[in-house]
């Protein structure tokens, strides 16, 4: 029964949004009172593609409202996807699957990166973007990783399978 539930618990893991490491900040305006508004550097691991990081840039506003959380963030963000190992698959790929999600204001905002899979081009594209309850934001970002083989092993992944 304990190795079930384990089993249930690490699907359940992997189906989730990857969680972001911060890389590191530059400021972009200085707030007198607060936090100043700056661009924000992140990292996340492709929770069911190993071999794939992504690297997510955006604008983080500062000030009073900002250092409490209550600001909402500019829909500014850029990605960029890259292989950083031998590529494998967790699990079945959707397409426009979730990848990443985190709030970008504290009921209604959010940045998304959703990924697709080109079989013309055995590419894995990423796609960030932000959206709101009511309304989004056409600002989007695009990147794409083709699979390839990597370093000594010279093999190259099967193509993942879609669950339409």
């Amino acid at each position: 029964m304990k190795r079930l539930a384990l089993a249930a618990g690490a699907a359940a893991a992997l189906a989730l949004p990857a969680l972001a490491d911060e890389i590191g900040e530059v400021s972009t305006v200085f707030k007198l009172l607060g936090a100043n508004h700056k661009i924000v550097v992140e990292a996340f691991d492709d929770p069911k593609v190993n071999g794939v990081a992504c690297f997510l840039s955006r604008a983080k506003t500062g000030g009073i409202r900002g250092s409490l959380g209550l600001a909402e963030d500019t829909s500014d963000a850029s990605i960029a996807c890259r292989q950083v190992g031998p590529i494998s698959y967790n699990d079945e790929l959707e397409a426009g699957e979730d990848v990443f999600r985190q709030r970008t204001s504290i009921l209604f905002k959010k940045l998304q990166v959703v990924r697709f899979y080109d079989p013309k081009r055995n590419s894995l594209v990423y796609l960030s973007y932000s959206d709101r309850v009511i309304e989004g934001s056409p600002q989007n970002s695009i990147s794409a990783v083709a699979v390839m083989p990597w370093g000594a092993e010279g093999v190259t992944p099967e193509p993942p399978v879609y669950d339409d």
